[in-house]
This record gives structure tokens, C-alpha cells and sequence, in this order.
């Protein structure tokens, strides 16, 4: 007992280290590199590119491609998380970005023109945060996630979540009163999660976040309109930022017990 207890608080201990500091300097480093190479899908925790020449590359320099048992992974990433498997609760950002109107929009168009839009709108924000120093979290049905952790974001995490989520909107067409090629909405929430490996003993494992932080940025993008950021409180002070006089909501969430006070920006 004792043993597993001390085998735990080791695992915890390195995985607060990755997420939270800078001692994974070579880990950084070739993330850095791997994000300027073209390719796509990609790891979503190293940004190894699986295709292409860039997969070529990875496969060639470091060993990496796809692995068998969760393709969201590079082998090397999926057995790391397989061997700690477990994690740390740490204060971070998170930025989710919501289609809205998904079943019109479904309905609307046939089922390979649907496809070929929501893989747009994935791999477009995909790249928005590669290029901010993100972990992509989960890019299922018609919602996109990623965590910004002082370890790869830095101590500015929240407003980097930000400027992301401005950059989707602009990129998705919906600045300056556009008509966007996808309809969407964001929510930015900051505070405490457990992040770390998940999964089943010898089984798939998957790199994610848990716990009431992400719920509750996930319910901010469900409540958002079309070209809205909502942005909680606690996520608008840690940014640091000057965003002038915005739209002051308070929502009751599902989940909540209590009205969350949101910030509201919106590209419209």
C-alpha cells in the first residue's frame, strides 16, 4: 500500500512538472519544431505530424507515428501517458469552441459536405492553437477544446487562451460583422483541474482534462451565441487585459448551483 501510495505521489509530481514549469526543455523544444511541419492529422500532445513530409520526418528522426491503440496520440506520447498513468491538479485556462446550429447545419447539406466543413473548421482550429502553445484536449463531434498550462503557455496562460479564441472567431470568418463559413461560439474559463492520463489498465489511455473547471468552460461555449467569446470571471482577471467596457451576463449553467458573471466579447 505504501508503495503504490509513494508510486503515485512520483507520478503526480512529474506530471505537475510538465504541465507547470520549464525542466521539459528538450519536450519544448521539439514541439516547437514539430508544429512548423506540414502534416496533418497530428499528436495532440507533442504536435508530431502524421502525414506528409513532416510525417515522413518524425517518423524517420524521432520514431513517432500514430499509435494503434488512440490515434489522437504518437506512439511515443500514448505509452508515456500508458506508463503514468495518472496526473496533477493544476490551475489552467481553457478555451472551447462550439458549433452552433450543428443539426440545421447538418440537415442542410449532405453528409460528405458536412464532413468536409466540421474537418475544416477542426483542423482550422487546430492550427490556432498549435501556434499559441496549447494542448489540444478533445476534437469530437462539433466541439474543439485545448488547455493552456503554464508549462507550455507560460504564466500568461489565460490571456493567450484569449487572444486564441479571437483568432478562431477571425479565422472562421466571423470579424468585423462577416458572414462566417461555420457558425460558433467560445467559452474561456480559468481555475483548477486535474489534468493527466486516463484510461484503462492496458487499454486505451488518453491525455485529458477532468473536473468542474472544464465543465464549466465547456457550458460557457454551449451558451454562447454565434461570434461570441464568453469569457468567465475568473479567466478575464488572469488575463491582464484591457478589454474595455463589455457585456456583463450573469447565466445559470447546467451543473451550477449558483449564476456564473461572464464577460461577453463578440466579433459581430
Amino acid at each position: 500500500m505504501n508503495k503504490r501510495l509513494e508510486q503515485d505521489t512520483i507520478i503526480e509530481d512529474l506530471w505537475r512538472k510538465y504541465l507547470t514549469t520549464e525542466n521539459f526543455e528538450v519536450e519544448r523544444r521539439q514541439r516547437n519544431f514539430f508544429r512548423w511541419l506540414p502534416g496533418s492529422p497530428r499528436c495532440k500532445n507533442c504536435y508530431a505530424p502524421f502525414s506528409g513530409t513532416g510525417g515522413i520526418v518524425v517518423r524517420l528522426l524521432y520514431g513517432k507515428q500514430p499509435s494503434n491503440l488512440n490515434p489522437q496520440l504518437c506512439n511515443i506520447c500514448e505509452q508515456f501517458a500508458r506508463k503514468y498513468q495518472g496526473g496533477a491538479e493544476i490551475e489552467l485556462s481553457l478555451l472551447f469552441a462550439d458549433v452552433r446550429g450543428s443539426t440545421n447545419l447538418a440537415e442542410m447539406m449532405s453528409p460528405i459536405e458536412y464532413s468536409r466543413l466540421i474537418n475544416r473548421f477542426y483542423n482550422t482550429a487546430a492550427q490556432v492553437m498549435i501556434h499559441s502553445d496549447a494542448l489540444i484536449d478533445k476534437i469530437i463531434g462539433d466541439q474543439v477544446s485545448a488547455m493552456y498550462t503554464p508549462g507550455f503557455a507560460g504564466a500568461d496562460h489565460a490571456r493567450r487562451s484569449l487572444e486564441a479564441a479571437q483568432e478562431i472567431l477571425s479565422s472562421t470568418g466571423h470579424k468585423n460583422h462577416g458572414s462566417p463559413w461555420i457558425p460558433l461560439g467560445v467559452g474561456i474559463h480559468t481555475g483548477i483541474a486535474f489534468v493527466g492520463s486516463v484510461g484503462e489498465e492496458g487499454g486505451t489511455t488518453d491525455i485529458t482534462v477532468l473536473g468542474d473547471a472544464a465543465n464549466t468552460a465547456a457550458r460557457l461555449a454551449s451558451s454562447a451565441q454565434v461570434g461570441e467569446i464568453l469569457i468567465s470571471e475568473a479567466a478575464y482577471l488572469a488575463s491582464g487585459l484591457d478589454l474595455g467596457d463589455l457585456e456583463v451576463r450573469n447565466l445559470t449553467l447546467k451543473g451550477k448551483s449558483q449564476p456564473v458573471q461572464v464577460h461577453v466579447m463578440s466579433n459581430y
